[in-house]
């Protein structure tokens, strides 16, 4: 199924189109936490993520999409850089998974919808 996969569904990050010129132009930078594996080649600029699993956008970290949009210009790995106690680990998009941030009042939410405050007055035809 992997070389399948890599042949036809373009969705799923790595095609063999991606992995013949990774092979032959991508000099390898660096991985995230998430597996993704970043690119470059020196000729051209260009700049380009491998993901791991499903191509998702929101699994790129900011520190790797400041280099990969030309933000900054030293990628993550060859930086010093110490996260501050406040800043919270990166998080995919959890949008449509269970997950996902339901607030109070939510049909999805659990648990009962919050009663009418009273200032809404349902309308009825005469």
């Amino acid at each position: 199924m992997g070389l399948f996969r890599e042949l036809f569904i373009w969705w799923g990050g790595n095609t063999i189109g991606t992995r013949l010129f990774t092979w032959r132009k991508g000099t390898f930078v660096g991985e995230d936490e998430f597996g993704n594996r970043y690119y470059h080649d020196k000729t051209s600029a260009r700049r380009w993520v491998i993901y791991n699993g499903l191509a998702e956008a929101s699994t790129v970290s900011p520190d790797w999409h400041g280099w990969l949009h030309h933000t900054v210009d030293v990628p993550p790995t060859d930086e010093m850089y110490q996260r501050k106690p406040w800043q919270q680990p990166h998080r995919a998009n959890m949008t449509g998974s269970a997950q996902a941030y339901r607030p109070p009042g939510s049909t999805l939410a659990s648990g009962e919808r919050p009663a009418a405050t009273g200032d809404y007055e349902a309308w009825r035809p005469e």
